[in-house]
């Protein structure tokens, strides 16, 4: 089904009346564009974005069709015909859930760099390079090539960071003794006080089984750090589920057999409970006209925000175990690539102002949820599977990142646009940092060599994500508070409401200044327009002026030549009075055609930015803006297809 004439778009907010329009069916995107000949916006929505589809019932009107997506818009279509609903339906089924890889946007979409371009952009972000930041390899890591083509884990790269008392005997055995093979391995080594966090997953323990290599695991990452008696393990789950996978031979250290450890359980619930809780708080959102009491009280039901507590939380116990108490971190859930990611990113992110830069927030990324194995093909069903395995574990993470960053406005280099942005991208499998599972499949995939990166099209347009209020001097480890009541009210509509126009989404006051830091440019540079401009005009006048001088000059000298004999009188002078000459009009013409070409020329680079016509508009229509970037492309824009976000323009 290519196309279907006469299609309504329901507003689920707003009280706008339904835009009639053209549906269209492509490989990779379903376009809605309006009839009205004076509008005609477009609505495109990524077929890898789609999470779910809807055939309601028919009604007088026609047949509906819900569209849910991963980055939190819903789209209604009212289709006049059932049968035609249908087909939109059984292709959308198909379309949006590939079941190879190859099927996916990535592999088709082509931004015009060439192969170097390309090359470069993955070569952005060096997690060798970034080791080397935090100063290892030194006297206590070292570089181990133990799991060189992935022989002895095959979820983690093929170069790890261990404690150089550790053997590859030691290493091999521990890994035996923990799900999945994933050893205890090095994720950020605080140089101050040599403290470290690393990370695994649970160890196969049961009620009693012990493994001597495992435990000289542990009292080597104790080692590496002389100045501590003891290591903290951390088991970032509940106590009762670890308790329940003990009967399934796995579980957690028992302190008896582990010297040197203290024992620490955290709470944060698993990927099912994450799951539903996202689903209950959607639904909240979709209310129409929702009371307070509403509102609050099904924001409390899905227990979102406790959950985004949890993870806080124990990142901010991580940070200050390492830094105050200057003791090395152990941390794992059962396979150490859900929670365990999370709690370690959270952790580095408060210790180390560098992963607060933009560029040290992809490296962040990079280090703990790429390299390590976080399961991104499972998590956010980019590929037909088990919809069980699918839960928002990443946007958790990024969550927490907004929360820091409305309790510590001045500490971080990016604004909240740049994680709306990197949220889209996880799921829109655009570009390739995202796919597959673990290192192993993208080397076997060649993803480097066949997609290009989200980084690099992130830094190329890196002015468009720069908090206002960064202070580069901001380099302290950060101690956020933690207490209920700075999350009570915290609710991220920037980021679950963005599409609902009839909404005010933006909250963060730097959004505000973003307005208006971007408008006062654009006025600046037309200023300097202006002012070539008028320079240009009196260069002009005054050459013409020069010009009817040299002319009278001439006129007077040949009058005075040819009549030497009559003298001057003043009526010879007041004939060579002219009036100042004023400029041609296809002159002028000219001077306001360039003028007009280089206010074209100040428009945003990235359509996610340019598109929406209220995003031009200045300060006065700075509530109509949408930190998203998400909007409605006209037909003749020529900003459209220029850019590697062509397809995000979303809403309407």
């Amino acid at each position: 089904m290519p196309k279907v004439e006469n299609v309504r778009l329901i507003d689920g907010i707003s009280s706008k009346r339904a835009a009639l329009g053209t549906l269209y069916l492509t490989a990779t995107h379903v376009i809605f564009v309006e009839n009205e000949s004076d509008a005609r916006k477009e609505t495109w929505v990524l077929h890898s974005q789609i999470s779910s589809i809807e055939k309601q019932a028919t009604t007088a009107t026609g047949c509906p069709l819900l569209i849910r997506c991963k980055n939190f818009q819903n789209v209604q279509f009212i289709v006049p015909q059932e049968r035609d609903c249908h087909d939109v339906y059984i292709s959308l089924i198909r379309l949006a859930r590939p079941v190879k890889y190859e099927e996916l946007y990535c592999f088709s979409f082509n931004p015009k760099l060439n192969k170097e371009e390309r090359e470069q952009g993955w070569e952005l972000i060096s997690l060798k390079e970034e080791y080397h930041r935090m100063g290892v390899p030194n006297n206590y890591w070292q570089i181990s090539d133990v799991n060189r083509d992935y022989q002895v884990c095959d979820s983690y790269p093929t170069e790890v960071y261990v404690p150089k008392s550790a053997t590859a005997h030691i290493i091999v055995g521990s890994s035996k003794f923990r799900s999945r093979r994933r050893f205890p391995a090095l994720s950020y080594y605080y140089q101050n006080n040599n403290a470290s966090i690393c990370r695994s997953s649970q160890p196969l323990s049961g009620f009693s089984a012990r493994c001597l290599e495992d435990e000289q695991m542990l009292q080597s990452i104790r080692k590496a750090n002389p100045k501590s008696d003891f290591i903290y393990v951390v088991d970032t789950r509940p106590k009762l589920n670890a308790m329940a996978n003990r009967a399934a031979g796995k579980g957690y250290e028992n302190e008896d057999n582990y010297s040197n450890i203290k024992f620490q359980f955290i709470g944060i619930e698993n990927i099912h409970v994450m799951r539903s809780s996202l689903q209950k708080m959607l639904e909240v959102c979709e209310l129409r006209s929702p009371s307070m009491n509403d509102f609050l009280w099904g924001l409390e039901n899905s227990g979102w925000l406790k959950h985004i507590k949890a993870i806080m939380d124990a990142g901010i116990f991580i940070a200050k175990a390492v830094a105050e108490e200057g003791v090395s971190v152990l941390v794992h859930c059962s396979d150490g690539w859900d929670r365990t990611s999370q709690v370690c990113s959270v952790a580095s992110l408060l210790l180390d102002p560098y992963y607060r830069t933009m560029k040290g927030f992809m490296v962040l990324i990079d280090k703990d949820w790429v390299s390590f194995g976080h399961k991104f093909n499972h998590r956010y069903g980019n590929l037909d599977g088990d919809p069980k395995e699918i839960s928002p574990v990443i946007d958790q993470f990024i969550e927490c990142v907004w929360q820091l960053m409305e309790q510590f406005p001045c500490a971080f280099e990016f604004n909240e646009r740049f994680l709306i942005h990197i949220q889209h991208h996880i799921y829109s499998c655009q570009f390739g940092n995202f796919l597959c599972n673990n290192q192993k499949e993208r080397r076997e995939l060649k993803i480097q060599e066949r997609t290009y990166s989200l980084w690099a099209h992130l830094w190329k347009n890196r002015a468009d994500y720069v908090n206002p209020l960064y202070r580069e001097d901001h380099n302290r480890t950060l101690n956020p508070q933690s207490a209920p009541w700075h999350f009570v009210y915290k609710f991220w509509s920037g980021m679950y409401n963005r599409f609902e126009k009839g909404m005010h989404p933006r909250q963060s006051v730097t959004e505000y200044l973003m307005a208006v830091k971007e408008e006062t440019q654009q006025l600046e540079e037309e200023l300097v327009v202006l002012e070539e401009r008028l320079a240009k005009l009196t260069k002009v006048q005054l050459n013409n002026g020069e010009m009817t001088k040299q002319q009278n000059g001439i006129k007077d000298l040949r009058l005075s030549t040819s009549n030497d004999s009559i003298a001057n009188t003043p009526q010879d002078y007041i004939g060579n009075l002219k009036s100042f000459p004023s400029r041609s009009p296809s002159q002028g013409d000219e001077e306001d055609s360039a003028l007009i070409l280089t206010q074209d020329n100040l428009k945003s680079s990235d359509p996610d930015l340019s598109a929406n016509s209220d995003q031009e508009s200045g300060v006065e229509d700075m509530s109509c803006r949408s930190p998203s970037g998400g909007g409605c492309l006209r037909s003749g824009d020529s900003t459209k297809y220029r850019d590697s976000d062509e397809a995000v323009c979303l809403t309407v």
